[in-house]
């Protein structure tokens, strides 16, 4: 069985070499471990300290491309390597390379398709009390829409085996944490989790700028995804509650017109029939939503059998 160990790499010279030292050279259940690094348009010497480290394999970019699209260049690249199990770790040694062993061991077992690192988020240091809150906040969130446990929906340390990485499409330029939980779950891919400990890392995120920006940024990816995945209920739900909100308004008019007051009122019907009218086109674009999610998920039908007739 083989293991490549995927980094994601934007100017780590500095940082790699301690990274690539603290990975497992050998791991129980596991023949062959392998490294891989996807170096999105790194402006340092990142790929030429990796080689040096003798990494098997090295993906570069000649521009930043983003962390999500550098995660799925780094699937594509380690299914072609043969791997039967992906790890996704960071360049920057957040991520202890002791936990692999633990990360990987559902997958072996066969209990999972995919193993979930949770970060103990209240005892992470260098995270503030707002990003603390926000990190559990945004958790909640995505285990409403995927239904799944996942305690840290934004951690970077996960596994895949073979088959979740050859169903996985991330569409999103921004990041895939949150889309591949999402997808993974209406795809029908095991999920498991284990709890880790990190390191503290002193440098900036460079995944956002700011709070704000993250949080804009994380919402609409998560708008986007669901709303791909579950058209029709998202689409239904909001149609639905404007159609009942005029409908209500409607029946206020109503009382006030069989009572005899309803010339001062008309603003009300007015109101009422223009919810009734939105709820309904919102409705409609449901419908087609779910026709062309339908679509979506033959296309990935196809997609899936080609790329296992290609390997």
């Amino acid at each position: 069985m083989k293991l490549v160990i995927q980094i994601p790499c934007l100017n780590e010279a500095e940082s790699l070499p301690k990274t690539l030292a603290d990975l497992p050279k050998h791991i129980e259940g596991i023949d062959d471990i392998q490294i891989l690094i996807i170096d999105d348009g790194s402006t340092d010497n990142t790929s030429t300290v990796a080689q040096e480290h003798g990494v098997h394999k090295i993906v570069k970019f000649t521009k930043k491309k983003g962390l999500a699209r550098v995660f799925q260049a780094g699937l594509d690249a380690a299914l072609a390597m043969g791997a039967d199990i992906i790890v996704n770790t960071d360049a920057d040694g957040q991520y202890k390379g002791e936990d692999i062993p633990r990360l990987v061991r559902p997958i072996i077992e066969g209990k999972a398709d995919i193993v979930i690192g949770n970060r103990d988020i209240e005892n992470v240091k260098q995270f503030s009390f707002i990003k603390k809150r926000l990190q559990k906040l945004g958790s909640w969130v995505v285990r409403q829409l995927s239904g799944t446990s996942i305690l840290d929906a934004t951690t970077g340390f996960r596994a895949y085996n073979r088959e979740a990485a050859l169903n996985l499409n991330i569409i999103s330029e921004y990041t895939y944490t949150l889309e591949s939980i999402i997808q993974a779950e209406h795809k029908n891919l095991a999920i498991a989790n284990i709890t880790i400990t990190t390191n503290e890392v002193h440098r900036p995120s460079r995944l956002f700028k700011s709070i704000p920006e993250y949080i804009k940024r994380s919402v609409l990816t998560i708008i986007r995804v669901y709303s791909m995945f579950n058209p029709l209920r998202l689409f239904l739900t909001i149609g639905s509650g404007l159609s009942l909100l005029g409908f209500l308004i409607s029946c206020r008019f109503l009382y006030y017109f069989i009572l005899g007051n309803g010339e001062g009122k008309i603003q009300s019907l007015i109101l009422a029939a223009v919810l009734v009218i939105i709820g309904f086109q919102i409705l409609i674009i449901g419908l087609v939503s779910d026709l062309i999610s339908a679509n979506r998920r033959l296309i990935e039908d196809i997609l899936l059998r080609i790329k296992k007739s290609g390997m």
